[in-house]
Formats: C-alpha cells, structure tokens, sequence
C-alpha cells in the first residue's frame, strides 16, 4: 500500500473558516446583540449600519459578534465576554457593545491561513477563541474557532502532530565508503536490513573526538539494479554507487515532512541526523504507514480534538 493511498493530502483550509458570522455597528445596545447570539426569536428587521440588527441573515446560537464600523472590523464580542459583563453587574439595556468590546482584534488573513495549526497557535498565544479571517482588502471572509477546526481534522494532520523522534529506527548499520558493495549486500542479509548508511569519521576539535559523518545510503533496491546490471560488487566500492548528498532529516520534523520529501524524491527512507552527525536515525515509508494504523490513528485524532476543546476552557 502506498502512502498516497490513505488520502493524506492537505484538508480543505476553506472549510475551516466559517462563514457569514454576524457584524453589527457600534451603536447596538447589548440586550440586541445578545438576542442576535441567541437568535431569541425576535421578529425585529434591523440593518448593521444603524444601531440594530438584522437577526434572519445570521445563523442561530453564534458564539461571538464582530464590530464593523465603515465596513472595518474594529472589535469583537464572544459568549465569555457575556459572562464577564454578567458578572461585573452591567446593564445590557444601556451599554452599547462599542463601549464593552474587545479591541484590537486578533486577526489573520486568508492568504496567510494556509495551515490550521498555525491557528491553533494564535489561539494558544492570545488565549483567544475566535479569529476573524480577511481579504486582501481587510473584508470579513469568516471566523475559525476550535470547532471549526475540529470539523476539519483528518489523518492528514497526524503526520503534521507526530515528530520523526517518535517514529524513527536509530538502530542504524553504517559502513565506511571504502567497503565493497559485495560486503553491504552481505551486512544488510546479516542484519536483516533494508539499507545501509555510508558514513565516514571526522575529527570535532571541539568535541575532542571524532564523529561518523553520513555521506549516503545503499539500498536493498539499488543492490537489485547492480545485480540486473551485472556489475562486479566485490570490485565496486560504496562511494561511488551510493546516493548522495544525503537529504537530512531532524529529529524534531514531522512526519509531514518526511512524508513530503520521500514523495518529492521518490525515495521509501530518509536519514535522520542530530548533535552533528554523532546521532543517526531512519524513517521509512513503513514507519509513517504503521502510524497510520486505524485504531492508533483513531486515538491520535481524538487527542487532537480533545486540544482543541480545551482551548475552549483556558482561552479567554
């Protein structure tokens, strides 16, 4: 099975933002926006550049109200801030949501949101639950909240959570470049591997040692082409059939990464490399599929949802 075959592509950004969220003008009394958030049933027709609300052009139960005034957003109210107002003893009947709005707005714009995590990351940092979506001409596009992006998640975004350290085989054999490609193909039979790494060492005088730099990589499959090409393996040396240079991967890269990378070099393994080459590591197609197991798959998906429903609960 191939890793495309899973449907690992990018989930639909757009599908994220949703649409319409209620505006209304400055002016609005509270008790009319807290009966557009509700959608109380009021029979009321309002229009949003005068201090009212038109309630039939919206959906039912928002959770937050942009304040839009000459068409610029220039504030936001949410449910918590309803409460907060609650509890502080105000007079909704009296006070304008222009007086009790928060301002600035946190805000991105749609040609920058081209990753949900990197909203998930706005959220965490401005302990906010709402961010409005803009045009390239500071229009409202919509709103991304934590249950927007939850209707989103798919086992695309597993890749993007799971670093390359939680996946990866450090149990590496490497060889110096001047062995036979006769003796790889008899170390990759005795350790029962797929590849062989070509390092060699290089003094750190820093370090006062010496470290095994990765240079390239033999494979089970070039050993196949050798053979169809009838070269002589024992007279062949590593260096000079080994693919490189190495494309290296860090331990903190996701598997997103590596998936992309094996996809954009039609290659099934990458090399891990850290503390200068003195660590070495491998992820291989099969590593990123045994991620992808249903059941493991099904419980990662969850956690993701779980964060961001506590987001709901910390963020402000």
């Amino acid at each position: 099975m191939q890793i495309n075959d899973l449907l690992l592509s990018e989930p639909s950004i757009e599908a994220a933002i949703e649409p319409n969220p209620p505006t209304v003008a400055p002016e609005n009394l509270l008790v009319d926006v807290i009966a557009l958030m509700n959608q109380s049933g009021s029979n009321s027709k309002f229009s949003v550049d005068s201090p009212s609300i038109e309630f039939s052009k919206y959906p039912r139960h928002s959770s937050c109200v942009l304040v839009v005034q000459a068409k610029e957003l220039i504030g936001i109210l949410t449910e918590r801030d309803i409460v907060r107002l609650t509890a502080g003893g105000i007079n909704f009947q009296e006070v304008t949501i222009g007086e009790v709005m928060t301002k600035p707005v946190i805000t991105l714009s749609q040609a920058e949101f081209t990753d949900i995590f990197g909203a998930l990351f706005l959220f965490r940092r401005y302990r906010i639950r709402h961010l409005p979506i803009l045009g390239t001409n500071r229009e409202i596009i919509g709103v991304v909240s934590p249950k927007s992006i939850r209707s989103v998640l798919t086992p695309a975004h597993l890749l993007k959570v799971i670093r390359v350290a939680d996946v990866m085989n450090t149990q590496v054999i490497r060889t110096p470049k001047i062995v036979s490609v006769l003796t790889l193909a008899q170390v990759m039979a005795e350790y029962r591997v797929s590849c062989v790494v070509i390092s060699e060492e290089e003094l750190q005088p820093e370090l006062g040692c010496f470290i095994h730099k990765p240079l390239g990589i033999v494979t089970e499959r070039d050993i196949v082409q050798f053979q169809a090409m009838q070269l002589n393996l024992a007279a062949l040396q590593a260096e000079t059939v080994m693919s490189t240079p190495l494309f290296l991967l860090n331990p903190e890269d996701s598997l997103w990464t590596a998936h992309q990378e094996m996809q954009r070099r039609q290659v099934r393994r990458l090399v891990v490399s850290w503390d200068g080459g003195r660590g070495l590591g491998l992820v291989t197609q099969s590593s990123l599929l045994r991620m992808l197991d249903p059941i493991r798959m099904h419980g990662i998906v969850e956690t993701l949802q779980r964060t961001t429903e506590k987001l709901q609960d910390t963020a402000q």
